[in-house]
């Protein structure tokens, strides 16, 4: 990377901001443009930064573009992954759900055991300081099978968490996500799939995790770590940014979580349940994207189902143009057809007013969506 300058169109974001901390720390000159400035931007300190309405790529510099904006020209984000993976061994974990923890419990493993790791994952992980790290060992890299990207990487060890479609506007059915992760496994030195759910002590509640814990256990014993080294520093992991982040609200208890999905979210409230058992679950879910939204209104409905008390705000559109007719009280009129009469609130704010006028002291008010809906955080706190 030395003597490379690189300009990151979409900097701000989970993904692009490791790749710029990785790249500056491998001897490259970074800067990058994005729309507003971000958490994921304080890590990279006061590398030249454009913050306007619309991308700005200076002279002079190699452009690497989030797949936010397909309209820029330049290298896209995938080809220049594939790049600082193919740089060294690397342990590339995906999966429709969980990639993201399994990925930070490895590297947070592989630190505390001294194998100097590097690492990008898509999310903050407190435990690790940063969603980046720039170690001499081995690569951990979360894969992120939304734009494909995944399955041009080339991994030394691959981990699929598992596999449900997710993404309907890039794959056509479960079954040619099913063949794009067959044919990527079958070009790696070693595979963990379908690994048994860790049955021992955990920081972090829920099925899910007990899952993520048997794949990251299974991938470090591959590359030389003892499951009876690992499974003691794994109990200290505590989890990575808005996964079952736990704030405590004056006799309140809050969980913000990233799920999106209609397994994520009955996963995540399950795990309430397990953590919190006897106490009233009250829900604010935000859908995330129109074409999950309408592919998954009923599923998301059964998910959320689980609940004692539920908002829906409209669709975070993320990347996508609205769709005529989906909204999210799709999702309220399937809780509906399912008996479950379900609060319309359409912006965050509503949904957080919606939730203080009915919470009592003892009930955690879970927060869950991929979208903005974190920010009901701050807004109950007020």
């Amino acid at each position: 990377m030395t003597g490379r300058r690189l300009w990151f169109v979409g900097i701000g974001g989970a993904g692009l901001s490791a790749y710029a901390q990785l790249a500056r720390a491998w001897g490259a000159e970074v800067g990058g443009w994005d729309r507003v400035r971000t958490p994921y931007l304080g890590p990279l300190g006061d590398v030249p930064l454009e913050i306007s309405d619309e991308p700005t790529v200076p002279d002079g510099w190699e452009v690497v573009v989030s797949t936010a904006y397909p309209g820029v020209r330049g290298m896209r984000r995938a080809e220049f992954l594939r790049e600082l993976v193919a740089s060294r061994p690397s342990i590339v974990v995906a999966g429709t759900h969980g990639k993201g923890t399994t990925a930070a419990m490895i590297a947070y493993v592989l630190r505390e055991t001294g194998r100097d790791p590097a690492w990008l994952i898509g999310a903050p992980v407190p435990q690790l300081g940063s969603n980046a790290g720039f170690g001499a060992g081995l690569l951990v890299v979360e894969g992120d099978e939304s734009d494909r990207t995944v399955f041009s990487l080339p991994a030394e060890v691959a981990v699929v968490t598992n596999v449900e479609l997710d993404h309907h506007s890039e794959f056509a059915s479960t079954a040619e996500l099913e063949q794009e992760f067959d044919r990527w496994l079958a070009r790696a030195a070693h595979v963990v799939r379908n690994a048994a759910p860790y049955g021992g002590e955990l920081g972090l509640p829920g099925a899910h995790n007990r899952e993520n814990a048997g794949a990251a256990l299974a991938a470090l014993e591959l590359v030389g770590v003892a499951r009876d080294e690992a499974a003691p520093v794994l109990a200290g992991f505590t989890g990575t940014g808005r996964r079952f982040e736990i704030h405590d609200l004056d006799g309140f208890t809050v969980v913000d979580d990233y799920g999106h999905h209609p397994t994520e979210v009955a996963r995540t409230i399950d795990a309430v349940r397990e953590r919190f058992p006897g106490a009233t679950v009250r829900v604010l879910f935000q859908p995330h994207l129109y074409s999950r939204t309408r592919y998954l209104s009923r599923e998301l409905a059964a998910a959320l189902a689980r609940a004692d008390d539920v908002a829906v705000t409209d669709v975070y559109p993320a990347r996508e143009q609205p769709v005529p007719g989906v909204t999210g009280k799709l999702v309220v009129d399937a809780l509906s057809d399912l008996g479950v009469l379900a609060a319309w609130t359409p912006r965050v704010e509503d949904g957080v007013e919606y939730l203080w006028r009915r919470a009592r002291l003892g009930d955690v008010l879970l927060v869950v969506g991929a979208g903005d809906v974190d920010r009901a955080v701050d807004l109950l706190r007020r």
